[in-house]
């Protein structure tokens, strides 16, 4: 194994006492070295006294360093063997971009989450007091509250599509909901169509299950129908996973007529239509209403999905599933090896939310508008060479960069402070290199900020200063 001196690692990093907390700020510039490949994975790294000595600062600064990459995942380390470097498992470690934490000191642009409104507290405070009445009970429900898959049903009625509450399954979020639609109908060697881009994480579930990943395009223009339909006809998809409600993360919205025609090859085809409507209930602008893609179902086949998370808030980390009533039992049977039920309170507190479904989504609607708007303004004045279409609702912008990797990109702009999500995260097979997700979500001021780092990094890239967390603007 190569060994790496002490003063040999002092000068490739360059990391100064001037920064504060110095031991993270070298962390990160480690990090950095090799992520850049200055420093090769699988190199033994120098003593903690030689290397405090040679870096002008306290042994215990160099340990606390030594910590914070092994927690990273960045630094191995064995009893009588030393340290070396190494590169994370992106699965399971905190640099993972999904598993950031707050308070890791930047601003989070990678995660298209809104705070929650301000009828929370309001619904909160409702629940807790409706709560006695449910400790009479076990508190499970497998099927989720009726009184919330009342509220679930009403609201789909209300768009198009006559619904009951026992076609209603409640879930853990929408994920979760994704994760009970293919545990249950999905097998080891079927093939299930998504788009490209699309939401990760529902690709992670379809390879989870063993299922093989067919994908179809879809841009910010929308769905080309007759590539939707011959996808599922030629690969024999036992599901489609399509969000037509302002896509994520094209921010797309299908029309009346694309639904309707999906919905019929699905049928001639077989296929399952797995409907993700989580941005449905946020049209930013004035479209042309359209109806649930359930409403162009004539054969129970599609399968709709919806969320607390963007109308209210993702903390609440509750979602439902729209389906047959005899489906609707299947899956609660399905899920009960899992989770068995959804949270009582949470359930009480989006079922008052729903009563105040009109206002929130208005407040909510408000502020994405201005969010919106701002991350306009600030990309055409400062990156005018990026290409993004504005979308009409949702929550993000699908960019297109003039050039470069977005993921040396999103590396460059960890080091500035703000983390983004690159375009292959949303795509198959390292796919969309040269695209980039920005969300709206956040206010405006951060958002300022954001683009201003991003700039920085743009301008740098991962040679710049590191600034440690303690130094970067604060983030309200």
């Amino acid at each position: 194994m190569r060994h790496l001196s002490a003063g040999q690692l002092a000068r490739l990093v360059g990391a100064g006492p001037r920064e504060r907390p110095y031991y993270r700020a070298f962390a990160d510039a480690v990090r950095a070295a090799v992520l850049d490949g200055q420093i090769p994975v699988r190199v033994r790294m120098p003593a903690e006294r030689d290397l405090a000595r040679a870096l002008g600062v306290s042994r215990t600064t160099v340990t606390a360093a030594y910590d914070l990459l092994r927690e990273r995942g960045f630094l191995e380390s064995r009893q009588g063997a030393g340290s070396w470097t190494a590169l994370p498992d992106p699965a399971l470690t905190p640099d993972n971009p999904w598993l950031a934490v707050d308070g890791d000191g930047l601003i989070q642009l990678h995660a298209a989450a809104p705070p929650a409104p301000s009828a929370l507290r309001a619904a909160m405070t409702e629940a807790v007091e409706e709560i006695p009445r449910y400790g009479m009970g076990n508190g499970y429900h497998p099927l989720g509250l009726p009184v919330l898959r009342e509220r679930i049903a009403a609201r789909y009625t209300e768009r198009g599509v006559a619904t009951r509450p026992e076609q209603i399954l409640v879930t853990t979020g929408s994920q979760h909901a994704i994760e009970v639609v293919l545990g249950a109908l999905a097998a080891p060697g079927d093939a299930i169509l998504v788009e490209s881009p699309t939401y990760p994480h529902a690709v992670d579930s379809v390879r989870r299950r063993g299922a093989r990943v067919v994908s179809t395009g879809v841009s910010a223009d929308g769905w080309h129908e007759d590539l939707v339909s011959g996808a599922m006809r030629q690969v024999g998809a036992r599901l489609a996973y399509l969000m037509p409600d302002f896509q994520n993360p094209t921010g797309a919205l299908m029309d009346d007529a694309t639904r309707s025609a999906v919905a019929a090859a699905a049928r001639r085809s077989g296929t399952l239509l797995v409907a993700d409507e989580t941005w449905a209930e946020l049209a930013l602008d004035e479209v042309p209403r359209t109806a649930p893609m359930a409403a162009f179902d004539t054969g129970g086949r599609v399968i709709s999905i919806g969320s607390a998370s963007k109308l209210w808030w993702g903390g609440l980390r509750i979602g439902w599933i729209r389906t047959t009533a005899a489906l609707a039992r299947r899956l609660a049977a399905h899920r009960a090896s899992v989770d068995i039920a959804s949270p009582v309170l949470e359930q009480l507190v989006v079922a008052a939310l729903f009563d105040r479904l009109e206002e929130t989504r208005q407040e909510r609607r408000r502020a994405l508008r201005a969010s919106r708007a701002t991350l306009v303004a600030e990309l055409r004045e400062h990156l005018p060479e990026w290409r993004f279409t504005v979308p009409p609702g949702g929550g993000t912008l699908w960019i297109r960069l003039d050039s470069g990797s977005a993921v040396s990109l999103a590396e460059a702009a960890a080091c500035h402070g703000v983390r983004i999500a690159p375009g292959p995260w949303f795509g198959l097979e390292g796919t969309l290199e040269g695209y980039l997700r920005l969300p709206f979500t956040q206010p405006p001021q951060v958002l300022r900020e954001g683009v201003a780092r991003l700039v920085t990094a743009r301008r740098l890239g991962r040679t710049g200063a590191v600034r440690a967390p303690d130094a970067l603007s604060p983030v309200v």
